[in-house]
């Protein structure tokens, strides 16, 4: 199932979530509603909405506050997106320039406030934020430790693959999670439910992170930046971890990675050490066995069109191509 296919069966809820999304956006400073504009007509998948909307939908059904919920795991992750952009130096996003880029970094932390800020008022008198709220405040904190972790890791470079996970985790899949448990309680599921949708959101959204951990070594991806830019920043990925599990002595390319600040032809030695030792196949391995996680955890939901939207989503981390 194709996300416009996804989208058109949704229909109407997908419309009310727009709107809220765009309402939510609105100020009465010029600036800003037009940068909010142009961020919105470049708003890539919108996955997390999309999977609260369908969570919502095989749980019962789409309330005013589960809309709320899925609007504020997107404007979250775009926050965290422009954030991002600001720390990483980003020129690009989506295949077009950041907010950095065009208005300096000080503009875009403020830009990224704006949108968290809207996020925390999305699910502030929801009925359930009592429970909704340390969701995504727990995401929040999640993002914090996950880049600090992988900052930890990149000086190092002695990180496993239990260190990335969690790293993944954090950065990404907390978020998927929330984004579906959240809605399951905003549509009031009971509790082997909601634990079902946040299974399926951790594993969906670690799928998703190494799918595009595993684009860092594919120069065929489509993905809105160039490839290579883990390794430039140090970054351990999957990929990288498959290989060196090849090797006689992965030492050796441990240090390497730990040079690259310094020697930057590392770069291309390791690149062609994962391409030639396995470590594509490996990461997608790995990436196979979050889908099916992420398909068992679906088991527990009654037959539907959105249940099989679930899964189609899910699997689409096998074959997507951006």
């Amino acid at each position: 199932m194709k996300r416009e296919d996804v989208i058109k069966l949704l229909g109407a809820d997908w419309g009310r979530y727009e709107a809220l999304v765009r309402e939510a956006l609105q100020s009465d400073i010029d600036l800003l509603n037009t940068v909010n504009t142009s961020l919105l007509s470049n708003s890539g998948k919108q996955l997390r909405p999309l999977l609260s909307l369908l969570t919502a939908r095989v749980c019962g059904t789409v309330t005013d506050d589960v809309l709320h919920c899925a609007a504020a795991a997107e404007l979250l992750h775009n926050a965290t997106l422009i954030h991002d952009d600001v720390a990483d130096e980003s020129s690009l996003r989506r295949g077009r320039p950041t907010v950095s880029a065009l208005m300096g970094p000080s503009a875009a932390v403020l830009v990224g406030d704006f949108w968290l800020a809207r996020a925390v008022r999305m699910i502030i008198g929801i009925e359930h934020q009592n429970e909704v709220i340390p969701l995504f405040a727990h995401t929040l904190s999640d993002l914090a430790e996950g880049e600090m972790l992988q900052l930890q890791k990149a000086a190092s470079a002695d990180t496993t693959e239990e260190d990335y996970l969690r790293i993944v985790y954090c950065k990404t899949a907390s978020l998927f999670e929330a984004a579906c448990r959240s809605a399951a309680l905003a549509a009031g599921a009971p509790q082997e439910l909601i634990d079902a949708a946040g299974r399926y959101g951790k594993a969906t959204g670690i799928a998703f992170q190494i799918r595009d951990d595993i684009f860092d070594y594919w120069d065929e991806a489509n993905i809105g930046k160039p490839v290579g830019i883990d390794l430039k920043e140090q970054k351990i990925t999957m990929p990288l971890l498959g290989a060196l599990r090849n090797v006689d002595d992965p030492g050796r390319y441990r240090e390497m990675v730990r040079e690259i600040p310094s020697h930057p032809e590392h770069c291309d030695t390791l690149h062609r050490l994962v391409l030639e030792n396995g470590g594509v196949e490996y990461a997608t391995l790995r990436l196979d066995d979050f889908i099916n996680e992420a398909l068992s955890a679906l088991e527990l939901f009654s037959p539907s069109e959105e249940r099989e939207a679930l899964a189609s989503l899910a699997r689409y981390n096998a074959i997507r191509k951006k």
